[in-house]
């Protein structure tokens, strides 16, 4: 007799959770906004003890800070803020994609292009919770099958904020070249080129655009 639970379900703080999550990282709670308790109850349709649970957990993942005498807020997001973690990202992501590239089969090579398939397909219209969800799937068959597992764990601690980030750009105008374009280049250096250096070459031109309109954005706020 098998017990094991194949598809558990979500449960109600878990959903509170991606959708408050999914709420700060669009901008529909934009830097700064106070959440007050009573609101967010109202709008979730859930009781306090769950939007206390779930505020925790954005404190934790730095999507929300609670300030004293004030209560909590979606955390601020300057350019000291950001230029560490495209730093962070720029140290981890090379490193990965080198490694994967080495590591490559044809069972990662395959997941990559339908990944990057499907990323297109996001894009085109302008799907911005699926292009944040198709991203994290690409970017973790990178760091998983470089075997880079422990830096898998810090990006995913940084998800909120780097997909705060990645939403922010993806809406100006002044990308020389489109985000899709730029993930694209990263793939086809690990999967069609199979070079390492390549591979790093393009990441290094991804972050270094993407903090570009970053800090052109957070100057002007």
């Amino acid at each position: 007799m098998n017990l094991k639970i194949e598809n558990p379900p979500v449960t109600l703080r878990e959903l509170c959770l991606e959708k408050m999550r999914n709420a700060i990282i669009t901008g529909y709670f934009p830097s700064g906004k106070r959440l007050v308790e009573r609101t967010l109850c109202e709008e979730l349709g859930v009781s306090r003890s769950v939007v206390r649970e779930v505020i925790r957990y954005l404190e934790a993942e730095g999507l929300v800070e609670i300030l004293p005498n004030k209560g909590p807020i979606v955390s601020l997001l300057n350019w000291d803020i950001a230029s560490q973690i495209y730093e962070i990202r720029l140290l981890l992501e090379q490193s990965a994609v080198a490694d994967c590239t080495k590591n490559l089969d044809e069972n990662t090579k395959k997941r990559l292009i339908i990944l990057l398939e499907e990323l297109e397909q996001d894009f085109s219209a302008d799907d911005i919770n699926h292009i944040i969800a198709t991203s994290a799937k690409l970017y973790e068959t990178i760091f998983t099958t470089a075997k880079h597992h422990i830096a898998w764990e810090v990006v995913q601690r940084l998800n909120g904020r780097i997909s705060r980030l990645r939403v922010m750009t993806m809406k100006s105008t002044k990308r020389e070249i489109s985000g899709f374009q730029r993930i694209k280049n990263i793939c086809e250096a690990i999967y069609l080129y199979q070079d390492p250096e390549r591979a790093k070459q393009a990441v290094a031109e991804h972050i270094a655009e993407a903090a570009a309109v970053a800090k052109n954005i957070l100057d002007q706020n």
